[in-house]
């Protein structure tokens, strides 16, 4: 005898909301309905790689763990909406964002991959707050706050930024350091 029947009962349970979506013609076969939608939240491919694009001012769902891991840019901008960015960035071994200032924005960094040192401070010449930061790490640095995050680690440095306002243009890409101090 099959406790479930034929109409599907044990799905609702292994996807309980698959009830309260449209279910236009999904059929009860979970796996089918994965398959067909595989696009719909994301443009990640059938190998799990997601398509690095600019989504603002559109809904985005996407692993940010993943994304910023594989982005090879110096900076991709993510997101781009009218109070805030979303951005990757990738800095080679040995390198730094460079020494910069936001007047009038927060930002917010997230470190996804390798290690580093972040300093920041009132003025140029006086960065007295200083700590190293790795994977999980997160910092927060004040509008008006000079910094600068260098890689310390023998593999790329990999992060997210967050500006609240926007900073770089919608669809921003700079492949290295240099195309973002040419943009500047």
């Amino acid at each position: 005898m099959n406790l479930y029947g034929t109409l599907g009962y044990y799905n609702q349970w292994y996807n309980p909301m698959h009830n309260y979506w449209n279910n236009n013609d999904w059929g009860n076969n979970y796996y089918h309905y994965y398959n067909r939608n595989w696009d719909w939240y994301n443009d990640s491919n059938l190998y799990g790689r997601n398509v690095l694009k600019d989504y603002g001012p559109n809904p985005l769902v996407i692993n940010i763990n993943e994304a910023t891991k594989q982005n090879t840019n110096f900076r991709t901008a993510l997101w781009t909406g009218n109070h805030l960015q979303v951005t990757l960035m990738s800095i080679p071994v040995g390198e730094d964002i460079g020494l910069e200032i936001h007047p009038d924005l927060d930002q917010f960094i997230r470190i996804e991959q390798g290690q580093g040192v972040v300093r920041m401070g009132k003025s140029k010449n006086n960065l007295d707050f200083q700590a190293r930061v790795h994977d999980d790490f997160a910092f927060v640095i004040p509008a008006g706050t000079w910094h600068n995050l260098i890689n310390t680690d023998k593999l790329p440095l990999k992060l997210y930024s967050i500006y609240a306002p926007p900073q770089h243009p919608h669809g921003t890409v700079h492949k290295t350091k240099a195309d973002a101090m040419a943009a500047e």
